[in-house]
């Protein structure tokens, strides 16, 4: 098994067919990464608190962090970290203790806090910063710090969400045959 695929006390990640983790990310515990998911360079998938389940198709681009919150006194069942199908992780993102929906872009730099809800089809511009707890709905761009409404998707713009995902499945079959 690769360095890059690690158990944590009880707990091995899952990992679906034709997924590709790269050899300098990490990936440990409690983990499920679903068929045709790709983790890039310097990636840093820890599921040591609670559950991270990323669906198909999906891809977590270099040097992003994704982690769950732990349960505490005013938080007693903690946040795991669910991503859907065919969601693109920009590079350098934190993705922490949220739930982000099917076919989702979350750009370069953002920031997506402890129990925030991405509906299915949503943009989040570079560099966002989502509070804790908020719901961004379906079909819609949200920017800015924090993070706000900014306008509808144009249907382009929701195809393109799709399109980068099942690129990145291409890319990382290219890396699979190497």
């Amino acid at each position: 098994m690769s360095r890059a695929i690690r158990h944590f006390m009880n707990h091995a990640p899952t990992l679906g067919k034709r997924v590709f983790v790269d050899d300098s990310a990490v990936v440990t515990g409690q983990v499920t990464l679903g068929d045709d998911t790709s983790v890039w360079p310097c990636v840093s998938i820890r599921g040591d608190l609670l559950a991270i389940t990323i669906g198909h198709g999906s891809n977590v681009q270099d040097g992003s962090a994704l982690h769950t919150s732990r349960p505490i006194p005013f938080n007693p069942t903690g946040h795991a970290l669910t991503i859907g199908n065919y969601v693109t992780i920009g590079h350098n993102a934190t993705v922490h203790g949220c739930t982000i929906g099917n076919e989702c872009l979350i750009g370069m730099g953002s920031v997506i806090l402890d129990g925030v809800v991405v509906e299915n089809q949503v943009l989040v511009a570079a560099g966002s910063v989502v509070p804790p707890g908020k719901v961004l709905q379906s079909g819609y761009l949200y920017r800015g710090n924090p993070a706000q409404q900014a306008r509808l998707l144009k249907p382009e713009e929701i195809a393109m969400i799709k399109a980068n995902a099942l690129d990145y499945i291409k890319l990382k079959d290219q890396h699979l045959l190497i």
